[in-house]
């Protein structure tokens, strides 16, 4: 059978042609495929949040009683300075507290700004006992000075400005207003003429606190923490003229009496938080 040329030639063009494209082929880089990049969420905190905290408070107070002297007055010159210096108290607490935490932050890169507020039991208790005392001038009768501090609550207010040191460990400083109640009671007696003198303070005291912390978020809007707060709510003082001795007893108005006290308190506590809203920020 005879081939004709132009078929010949056709059957040779398009071996060429698929032996040059086999050839190109082979020539080209494999083919690579890129895996899907995970993402992973990142903690947001702003954002409204509750929580409840405890721990440990203790702290010293200061409460002091001193009288004044009067020619027409029941003590001796020296007695005053006596009772002045015996006067001079200390009183150490240490309690437990614990409460209810609300707050909401705003948080913008690295950077997290708030406000903080709670309401604690904070049940300190202390007292401090002078005595017996001799008085310089007619010993060996003497007298003795009491006092005590308590309060039942503490709330306070801060603000709250902290830095991630990764994005679910929040580090911050706060500070701001401390309220607490503040009770004290005084008595004065002695063993010369069976003296008795006493007063009390009850009363709200508006103060300041500061400390610094660290937040962990634990994702699903839970996170906790600890924290060191100081607390100082100022001095408070009252006055009586109430001073009786003798039986039946003579009142000696003259002799007024003054007292005060502090009270200041180191808070280290824990605490769990939980934020409202906020959802996860994808990082890619």
């Amino acid at each position: 059978m005879r081939i004709s040329k132009s078929i010949i030639l056709v059957a040779v063009a398009v071996s060429a042609v698929l032996g040059v494209s086999a050839a190109s082929a082979a020539n080209l880089p494999a083919r690579t495929y890129t895996k899907a990049l995970n993402i992973a969420p990142v903690y947001n905190w702003t954002g409204f949040y509750v929580g409840v905290n405890a721990g440990g408070a203790w702290g010293p107070s200061d409460p002091t009683t001193t009288t004044v002297f009067s020619p027409a007055g029941y003590f001796a010159l020296s007695s005053v300075g006596a009772i002045a210096t015996a006067g001079a108290q200390r009183a150490d607490t240490s309690v437990f507290t614990g409460g209810l935490t609300a707050g909401y932050n705003w948080q913008a890169n690295n950077f997290v700004v708030g406000i903080e507020s709670d309401f604690n039991y904070f049940g300190v208790r202390g007292s401090s006992t002078s005595g017996p005392v001799l008085y310089p001038c007619c010993a060996p009768t003497s007298f003795i000075v009491n006092s005590s501090v308590s309060s039942d609550w503490l709330a306070t207010v801060r603000g709250r400005v902290g830095f991630l040191a990764t994005p679910v460990l929040l580090l911050y400083g706060t500070g701001g207003l401390a309220v607490a109640n503040v009770k004290s009671n005084f008595l004065f007696t002695d063993t010369f003429a069976t003296a008795r003198e006493s007063a009390s303070i009850d009363t709200t005291r508006y103060g300041w606190t500061a400390g610094v912390g660290g937040e962990y978020a634990l994702m699903n809007g839970w996170s906790v923490k600890a924290e060191y707060l100081y607390v100082d709510l100022g001095r408070e003082s009252t006055t009586s003229a109430n001073l009786a001795a003798f039986t039946p007893p003579i009142a000696f108005p003259a002799n007024v009496f003054t007292h005060s006290v502090d009270l200041r308190s180191n808070i280290v506590r824990v605490g769990a938080n939980y934020k409202f809203g906020g959802p996860l920020v994808a990082q890619y």
